[in-house]
C-alpha cells in the first residue's frame, strides 16, 4: 500500500471537500454549476464569435478556415477517444475523472488565449492559428469535456440526483452560451471591434476565471461510483483492479442498442444547434432588420436579443425539467421538447427579416430545446449503468469520449460547413454593415443554417427519443448491480 502522508491525491490541496455520502448543496453548486460556468466560458465565446474574429478581425482566408476546421477534427475526435481512455485508466485517490478536472486549469487557461496572442503576418501567421486552434480543440477542451461529462455517472447511483447535476451542469453550458451570444457581442461591437490586443486583454480575463474556477469543481466534486470499486472511499490501492480493455468496452456498447440511440439523438441535437451558434452573429448582420434598434448596424443589440430570448425561456425550464422528469419520465419529457422546438422553428422560420417574429420563435425553440439540454448527461449515465448491469463493466471514459468528441468536433465542423457556404454563395468578407448588404443566395445560406436546420433535427430528434426506454427497468438493475458489488467486495 502507498504511503498516505507521500500521497499527492491524500494532500490538503487536492483533498476533497465534499466528505458527505448524499449529493448536497454546495457539490451541486460549486462542483457542477459555477466550475463548469468558468472552465467552459472561453467555448461558449468561441462557439459564438471565434468564426467572426477569424473572418473579420484576422481577415483569414475562408478556404484556409475550411480546411484548418475539417482536418482539426480528427486530432479532436482522436483526442476525446485516448482521453477517455486514460480516464477509464486513472486510479488515484481523488477518482479516475477529477484529476484530469485538476490538469485543466492549467490547459483550458492557456489554451483559451493563445489565439490572440497572433505576433506573425501571412503565412507565418496562418501557422501560428492552427497550432494554437488545436492545441484548445484537441488538446485542452478534450481534457476537460470528457472529464466533466464522466463526472455525472460517476458521482451518485441515485437517479434523480444525476438528473439534478446533469441538468445543473448543462445549465452552466447554456450559461456560457449566453454569454457567448449576448455579452460578448455587445462587448464586440461597442468596444473590441477589429482591435486585436482588446481581444487578447478580455480573452486573458477570461483565462483566469477559467483557472480558479476549474479548481474550484475539482474541490467540490467526488467520486461515489468510482469509490464503490475500490472497496471503500478511502482505498488508496485500488489500481490492482482491471479495467476492462477498449476492445471489450466496444463490445459493450456498440452492441446496445439504447446507446446507440442516445448517441444518435446527442448528434442530431448538438450539431443541429452548432450550425445555429455558428451562423448566428451573420444572420444578426446580414438577414435581420436591425432599424428596430434605429440603426442598420445595431447587431450586436439583435444578437443580444435573440440571445435573450433564448436563455429565458430556458432559464425558466430548468425549475421544471427535472421534476416534471422524475414524474413523467425523461423520454416523455423529452419528446415534448422536441416536439415545441419544431414548432419555434416554424415560427422563427416564416417569419423572414422580422426580428420580432424571429424572436418568438427562438424562445418558443429553445423552450422545447431544454429537456435534452438538461437531462442528455443523466440519459447517458442511464445507459451507462444499463451496460454496466448487461455486460458487468462500466464504461464512463469511453461512452464520455464520445459524447464529449461529438460536442467538441460539433463547432469546427459546422464552422468549416459554414466557411464552404458562405465562400460558395459568395460572402464579401470586405462589406461594412450598414453601408453594403450580402448577395440573396448568402442570406438565403445563413437563415437555413440558422434557423432550419436545427428546426429538422429537433423533428428527428423526437422519433429517436420515442424509441429510447432504458429507465423502464433501471431501478431494478441499479439494484442487482449494487448486489453483485456487495457480493465481490
Amino acid at each position: 500500500m502507498e504511503n498516505k502522508k507521500s500521497n499527492f491525491w491524500n494532500s490538503p490541496l487536492t483533498a476533497s471537500f465534499i466528505k458527505t455520502d448524499e449529493v448536497k448543496l454546495p457539490e451541486m453548486l460549486f462542483g457542477y454549476f459555477i466550475g463548469p460556468f468558468g472552465a467552459m466560458l472561453s467555448s461558449g465565446i468561441f462557439t459564438s464569435m471565434l468564426q467572426q474574429y477569424f473572418t473579420d478581425v484576422l481577415k483569414l482566408n475562408l478556404g484556409f478556415l475550411t480546411g484548418l476546421q475539417i482536418v482539426s477534427t480528427f486530432l479532436i475526435v482522436a483526442a476525446n477517444l485516448i482521453v477517455g481512455q486514460l480516464i477509464e485508466r486513472t486510479k488515484v485517490l481523488a477518482g479516475k475523472a477529477r484529476p484530469w478536472i485538476l490538469l485543466s486549469a492549467l490547459t483550458m487557461s492557456i489554451g483559451s488565449v493563445l489565439m490572440f496572442i497572433v505576433p506573425f503576418q501571412g503565412a507565418a501567421r496562418m501557422v501560428w492559428i492552427a497550432i494554437a486552434y488545436n492545441l484548445y480543440y484537441a488538446v485542452a477542451y478534450p481534457i476537460y469535456n470528457t472529464a466533466n461529462a464522466t463526472l455525472i455517472p460517476v458521482s451518485t447511483r441515485d437517479s434523480k440526483k444525476r438528473s439534478s447535476l446533469a441538468s445543473l451542469t448543462n445549465v452552466a453550458g447554456l450559461g456560457v452560451m449566453g454569454a457567448g451570444s449576448m455579452v460578448f457581442p455587445i462587448l464586440v461591437s461597442f468596444a473590441l471591434k477589429e482591435n486585436q490586443h482588446l481581444w487578447f486583454v478580455a480573452m486573458l480575463a477570461v483565462a483566469i476565471f477559467t483557472a480558479l474556477t476549474a479548481f474550484l469543481q475539482f474541490k467540490f466534486t467526488r467520486e461515489r461510483v468510482t469509490e464503490e470499486g475500490m472497496g471503500s472511499s478511502s482505498a488508496s490501492e485500488s489500481h490492482t483492479r482491471e479495467t476492462a480493455s477498449l476492445k471489450q468496452q466496444l463490445k459493450a456498447v456498440t452492441s446496445e442498442k439504447w446507446w446507440w440511440i442516445t448517441i444518435l439523438f446527442y448528434l442530431c441535437f448538438h450539431w443541429a444547434g452548432a450550425m445555429k451558434n455558428s451562423s448566428m452573429a451573420y444572420f444578426c448582420k446580414w438577414v435581420i432588420d436591425n432599424s428596430f434598434f434605429g440603426s442598420a448596424d445595431a447587431w450586436g443589440a439583435s444578437q443580444s436579443l435573440l440571445a435573450i430570448m433564448g436563455a429565458v425561456p430556458m432559464a425558466v425550464a430548468a425549475v421544471f425539467v427535472v421534476p416534471l422528469s422524475n414524474k413523467f419520465s425523461k423520454r416523455k419529457v423529452v419528446i415534448v421538447g422536441a416536439l415545441v422546438g419544431v414548432i419555434g422553428g416554424l415560427i422563427a422560420g416564416f417569419s423572414g427579416s422580422n426580428i420580432v417574429g424571429i424572436a418568438i420563435g427562438v424562445a418558443v425553440k429553445c423552450l422545447g430545446s431544454a429537456p435534452a439540454c438538461y437531462l442528455i448527461l443523466a440519459m447517458l449515465a442511464d445507459v451507462i449503468d444499463h451496460i454496466e448491469y448487461t455486460s458487468g463493466i462500466r464504461t464512463d471514459g469511453l461512452t464520455m469520449s464520445i459524447y464529449s468528441s461529438l460536442m467538441v468536433a460539433a463547432t469546427p465542423i459546422c464552422n468549416a460547413i459554414l466557411s464552404a457556404i458562405l465562400g460558395a454563395a459568395g460572402y464579401d468578407q470586405t462589406a461594412v454593415v450598414g453601408e453594403i448588404t450580402q448577395p440573396a443566395g448568402v442570406q438565403a445560406a445563413i437563415s437555413t443554417s440558422y434557423i432550419w436546420v436545427e428546426t429538422i433535427g429537433f423533428g428527428i430528434c423526437a422519433v429517436l427519443i420515442f424509441l429510447w426506454t432504458v429507465e423502464k427497468n433501471l431501478p431494478a438493475e441499479q439494484a442487482s448491480i449494487r448486489e453483485r458489488k456487495a457480493i465481490n467486495n
